[in-house]
């Protein structure tokens, strides 16, 4: 199977269009010549399961478009999103904002989602995707140290109680790479496909490892790269791998 994992910051593109007329402009403004492009290339890879990072569920910066949905459609797939602040958050209140979410898209007909949530950071939203023989995690960890260390412990809570093997996939914002989440891992089980440590971010002249796909025993990596395409701030992850 083939996971693709892309934060593609709302669809607003990467470089000087971001900028104009105003520094940070097209945060509200949009880009709408950005997402076909991206869609384009998700179908040119043809994933199984994607999993999608800061989509714009239908803000008027998309022009009121679901990007998850928008995407899904183009590809032949199924979408499961959801916006990434708790129930109670003031974020749900503010125009654009309350419509910024995360979402998973599957070829396969989804067996079981589950929406959990973190008790800490503006970032809450977790996305279980439950298939046949394994379960995927989909999180965007805060970009606060302190808060990002009490996500692990909460993700590590549902990992534990899960029967199937994991694949938790997404941004973690680990400024310090894979030494940042190295406890974690161990302790959960999991290994990275990206076995390079190569970095994702920005995508203009990656630095950083930000993004990653980490899986549990039980699940075999058979090939894992990161297009350099910049169609947004980060780069795509696409990870291969076989169910045991």
């Amino acid at each position: 199977m083939r996971l693709l994992l892309y934060n593609i910051r709302y669809g607003v593109g990467d470089g000087a269009s971001m900028h104009m007329p105003l520094p940070g402009a097209g945060y509200i403004l949009g880009n709408q010549n950005v997402l076909p492009d991206i869609s384009k290339f998700i179908k040119s890879t043809d994933p199984d399961i994607v999993g999608l990072i800061e989509v714009d569920t239908g803000s008027i910066r998309s022009r009121k478009i679901n990007q998850a949905e928008m995407i899904a459609t183009e590809l032949g797939m199924n979408s499961s999103y959801e916006i990434k602040y708790g129930a109670r958050s003031i974020n749900q209140l503010l125009p654009i904002i309350r419509k910024q979410g995360n979402a998973f898209l599957a070829a396969q007909r989804i067996h079981g989602e589950t929406f959990h949530y973190f008790d800490t950071g503006i970032k809450r939203l977790i996305i279980e995707l439950e298939m046949d023989a394994f379960s995927v995690f989909l999180v965007h960890l805060s970009l606060k140290y302190r808060h990002r260390h009490l996500q692990l412990r909460k993700l590590y809570d549902l990992i534990e109680v899960t029967k199937k093997p994991v694949i938790v996939a997404g941004d973690f914002n680990t400024f310090w790479g894979e030494n940042e989440i190295y406890l974690f891992m161990r302790a959960a089980g999991l290994r990275s496909a990206n076995t390079k440590s190569l970095p994702s971010y920005p995508s203009r002249s990656p630095r950083k490892e930000l993004d990653f796909v980490l899986y549990q025993d039980g699940i075999t990596v058979t090939n894992f790269e990161i297009p350099q395409v910049r169609y947004s701030d980060h780069l795509p992850l696409i990870c291969d791998f076989e169910v045991r």
